[in-house]
């Protein structure tokens, strides 16, 4: 039986000793998994496939452990700073590597230069969610343009991937709607159960279950087709914004200078691990599609990426703060 959310989070795990690790690990000693997210999001069902599959390649103890803040930045910039002897790894995303770099003008890291790039791991479904009240995303937006400025969007930071989507929808369908930012996407889901807040762009793992048992109404999906998971909530294709489409995805660093054995055994562990039918089982549960894996495929996203968010920041008018 796969486990929940909850299950997931909440589950304890210490992997049996293997033996030695390759050169440069930290043998004896615990490993950080950073999740620069608050608890309860896909990056924990991710920490958690991670545990399981380096656990049993090197053996010791894998916590994950959350720094969030500040558009991720602050777990990310932690691991920048961090010893690069195998204790302190990061379970990163697009959110800190490709899009806070335009979001704040003292970043404290080089997106590039200051980590050793493991692999690109999964890209994450989306779904805009709203409190039960709002019947539909087209309810939403003639509420929106009757009265702007009066709904509300919950974020977990300036220039992320649920800001930047609320951007867009915003600007295309005519409306005007508050930002409020969070933490990360639990706090802000918490605040749209509560009623405080309307709406969010959200990774599909911590608001599915609120959507299956009717907590939360899902509006859209912002993909091409409809999800497997979810197949009932419309493409914003199909609700007339054509390219109003996610591009959210987490990969695997440690800090810069890691050393080559250590990396190069990380990368072929993590091809393993995420290859395992229950990680496979476990991705499509949560909504986790995935991505090519490598550190040069990593590297590649984050160039592409980087460009590509220039551009898209500039036009949203975001200035660094």
């Amino acid at each position: 039986m796969l486990l929940g959310t909850a299950a997931v989070i909440a589950m304890p795990f210490l992997a049996k000793a293997q033996g030695k690790g390759p050169e440069g690990w930290p043998n004896g000693r615990s490993v950080s998994l950073v999740i620069p997210f608050t608890p309860g999001g896909g990056t924990d069902v991710i920490g958690r496939i991670l545990q399981d599959g380096l656990g049993e390649s090197f053996g010791g103890s894998f916590v994950m452990e959350h720094k969030p803040g500040a558009s991720t930045t602050v777990g990310v910039r932690y691991v920048a700073r961090a010893r690069p002897d195998g204790a302190t790894l990061l379970v990163g995303s697009n959110s800190g590597f490709t899009q806070a770099p335009f979001a704040y003008r003292n970043l404290g890291y080089d997106p590039l230069a200051d980590f050793t790039h493991i692999s690109l791991l999964y890209a994450s479904a989306y779904l805009l969610v709203a409190h039960p009240r709002w019947g539909s995303f087209e309810q939403v937006i003639e509420a929106a343009r009757r009265e702007p400025g009066r709904l509300s969007y919950g974020t977990w930071g300036l220039g992320s991937t649920a800001h930047l989507l609320m951007l867009e929808m915003n600007e295309r369908t005519g409306t005007e709607m508050l930002h409020v930012p969070f933490g990360g996407p639990a706090p802000a889901l918490t605040e749209i159960l509560a009623g405080r807040v309307d709406m969010m762009f959200t990774t599909f793992a911590p608001a599915r279950a609120h959507v299956l048992e009717g907590r939360l109404r899902a509006l859209a999906a912002p993909h091409e087709g409809r999800l497997a998971a979810m197949p009932q909530v419309p493409t914003t294709g199909e609700l007339e914004l054509p390219g109003l489409l996610v591009s959210a995805w987490w990969g695997l660093a440690g800090p810069a200078n890691l050393s080559p054995p250590l990396s190069v055994a990380l990368e072929q562990t993590v091809a393993s691990a995420v290859g395992r039918p229950a990680a496979q089982r476990l991705a499509e549960e949560f909504g986790l599609l995935p991505l090519p894996l490598g550190r040069e495929a990593m590297r590649a996203r984050i160039r592409r990426d980087l460009a590509q968010n220039e551009m898209l920041m500039r036009n949203a008018g975001i200035m660094p703060e």
